[in-house]
């Protein structure tokens, strides 16, 4: 991806999935579920925000719009909605 702001969002997410995984990992999960719930909750806010983004970023619609067969008009009408 050329977009430094698709770049930040997917670290972002990456990240989040990290801190999740090792919350559940965790022997605290046992425990007190409430530390990996809140992790899974910021986790699938930084996905959000990455597809949100996704949608309407301009570089992530240069790629596809170089894809053969690619029709640029209906798949932005879709994206959108």
């Amino acid at each position: 991806m050329d977009c430094p702001i698709c770049r930040g969002l997917e670290r972002a997410f990456e990240a989040g999935r990290s801190e999740y995984i090792e919350a559940r990992l965790s022997a605290c999960f046992r425990v007190c579920t409430v530390f990996a719930a809140r992790k899974n909750v910021d986790m699938e806010r930084a996905r959000y925000e990455l597809e949100e983004h996704l949608s309407i970023c301009v570089s992530t619609v240069r790629v596809f719009a170089s894809l053969p067969g690619w029709d640029a008009s209906t798949s932005l009408k879709q994206l959108a909605a």
